[in-house]
């Protein structure tokens, strides 16, 4: 069991930390014993631990415990530890080194954590603040320029590795199912439904621009093939034809998405209203269907197990259009709950409290329309501070980031490299990979569809659960549903809330149990599944013996 001390007004983003770090903890409470103890507050007093960690950018009474010595304080830095960098947006306070250096600032290599071990104790000095790093992250986000940084998942890492050194034991939660690597979600925008419905507007003479003198631009500076420049030159002559009804509407790709999705539970995210631009949206960005008139796809999607969701226009700002939104998609569909992404990915610093009073299972917005990465600085579904019920699924990997001139304007070649960070990220933390490819992106002008195929055949290739918007949320709330409770003897107990489960009544895959051993062993970690109890004694977990059949299934996940 962790003891933390922390700020009152940093509760919440204790809190929400070790939902995402899964592991036995709770504030410090008078008269119990901890292993370890974690204190990002100015005046540590004196607890009996095997590790005390100190967070914090100013002087600290831990500082004297371990006669280190500050440097000075540095802001707008980034660190290194194990062989990762990631930023700190808070002041960093550095030390004169003392002991062993545990962190390092990017660039000088000045000290921003030491360690010193003492009489059985081993104390830890980190010189920033950690709740507020965490704060900062689940409300403002990251900058574009940070957005490969898995900035959290990192925090999580150091934390946990600085337990393990100190040859104490730990278990915990991973974000990832039994026998899975990671989750993928595949999601959808529909923000224009058909070439059709586009006539004599910007976005038809858009389209004619960029498929012929674009289309050749590109193919002169070797960003295209002759062959894709040939099927937007074939797509500018068509046009008329589709409008005509004589051709295929070659916007209209959902049967695509079935075809080379087949079998995968995508979410697709539609606009409510017709017409209705929204708040600071600008008219130009109406969305020129109904999707009431639309039924038969909704219907076709959810008979392939696809996800209906809404892409919301004005429930960013405002609670009350949210839940007309929100009314207008599950009245054609039947469903009792949807998640929302919203259109644009607008949103500011109050609409995750205006989403969850206008009664939203989740939300997706949360990534970037400039780049690729995270925003949040997670790899997990996360509760925003300033929401009560309300999950965040990040947004992680956009077609249009990846490939707009003005964005990023990637070649397919760098934006494969791009992916393939994100994909190695997801091995290495788990938790959720989401992506986003728009309605007409398969299609002329864009023909971004040969990507995404190949991007789906590397992703079928890895150990992952493709899960809907919806599924991986569920997930994530089962796996939130779970806590860390005293016993009789003091003994530890994990205790599952009650289940979740799709929307079908199927349960969804089950929890982990990683259980990393004390001191130094051949076999450092070892997972469990956890199937069958609702309760776990974690004093029953042993590297060595699976738990008893009684109380979880009793193989472990083979490595």
């Amino acid at each position: 069991m962790i003891g933390v001390l922390a700020k009152p007004a940093d509760r919440p983003a204790v809190e929400e930390f070790f939902q995402l770090f899964k592991t036995p903890w709770e504030f410090v409470q008078p008269g119990c014993a901890y292993e370890v103890v974690l204190a990002a507050v100015d005046e540590v007093p004196e607890l009996e631990a095997e590790l005390i960690l100190s967070y914090g950018s100013g002087a600290t009474t831990a500082e004297q415990e371990m006669n280190a010595s500050a440097a000075g304080q540095r802001t707008g830095v980034s660190v290194k530890y194990a062989g990762r960098e990631w930023p700190l947006y808070g002041a960093v306070r550095t030390f004169v080194d003392a002991g062993a250096g545990v962190l390092r600032v990017a660039g000088s290599g000045e000290s921003a954590g030491i360690k010193v071990t003492t009489g059985g104790v081993t104390r830890v000095r980190l010189g920033y603040d950690l709740f507020a790093e965490v704060a900062r992250l689940l409300s403002a986000g990251q900058p574009a320029e940070q957005a490969l940084a898995p900035t959290l998942e990192l925090h999580i890492r150091l934390l946990r590795d600085c337990i393990l050194q100190a040859g104490l034991g730990l278990v915990e939660i991973p974000p990832l199912p039994a026998g899975k690597e990671f989750i993928v979600c595949l999601t959808h925008d529909i923000d224009f439904f058909g070439l059709r419905n586009h006539r004599c507007d910007h976005t038809l003479f858009g389209f004619l621009y960029r498929a012929s003198a674009g289309a050749l631009f590109d193919f002169i500076r070797g960003r295209s093939s002759p062959a894709r420049l040939a099927r937007n030159w074939l797509a500018v002559l068509k046009t008329p034809l589709v409008h005509l009804g004589w051709a295929k509407d070659f916007w209209l790709s959902f049967d695509w998405y079935l075809n080379v999705e087949a079998g995968l539970p995508a979410t697709y995210f539609f606009i409510p209203f017709k017409g209705c631009a929204g708040k600071e949206a600008g008219a130009r960005r109406a969305a020129p269907y109904d999707v009431a008139d639309h039924r038969d796809w909704l219907n076709k999607l959810s008979a392939a197990s696809c996800e209906i969701g809404v892409h919301g226009i004005d429930a960013w700002h405002d609670p009350a259009k949210g839940r007309a939104e929100l009314a207008k998609i599950t009245g054609l569909t039947g469903q009792i709950k949807a998640g929302i992404r919203m259109h644009w990915l607008f949103q500011n610093d109050d609409t995750p409290r205006a989403l969850d009073q206008a009664g939203y299972e989740y939300d997706s917005t949360a990534g970037y329309n400039e780049t690729v990465g995270y925003r949040c600085g997670t790899v997990q579904v996360f509760r925003p501070l300033a929401a009560s019920a309300l999950l965040e699924l990040p947004l992680h990997i956009q077609d249009g980031a990846l490939f707009y001139p003005g964005r990023l304007g990637l070649s397919e070649a760098e934006a494969w490299q791009r992916c393939q960070a994100l994909l190695g990220n997801a091995r290495e933390f788990g938790g959720v990979l989401t992506l986003l490819w728009h309605d007409r992106s398969p299609g002329p002008e864009r023909l971004w569809g040969d990507f995404y195929a190949r991007l789906l055949t590397a992703l079928r290739q890895e150990k992952v659960w493709f899960a809907s918007a919806a599924q991986a949320v569920r997930w994530f709330q089962s796996r939130r549903k779970v806590c860390f409770e005293r016993a009789e003897g003091d003994t530890l107990v994990a205790r599952r809330g009650g289940e979740v489960r799709v929307a079908t009544g199927k349960e969804l895959p089950p929890l982990r149990l990683r259980v990393h051993s004390s001191g130094k062993t051949a076999s450092p970690s070892i997972d469990f599944p956890w199937v069958h109890a609702k309760d776990i004694n974690l004093a029953d977990l042993e590297t060595d013996v699976a738990p008893k059949p009684t109380e979880a299934a009793a193989l472990p996940i083979p490595a």
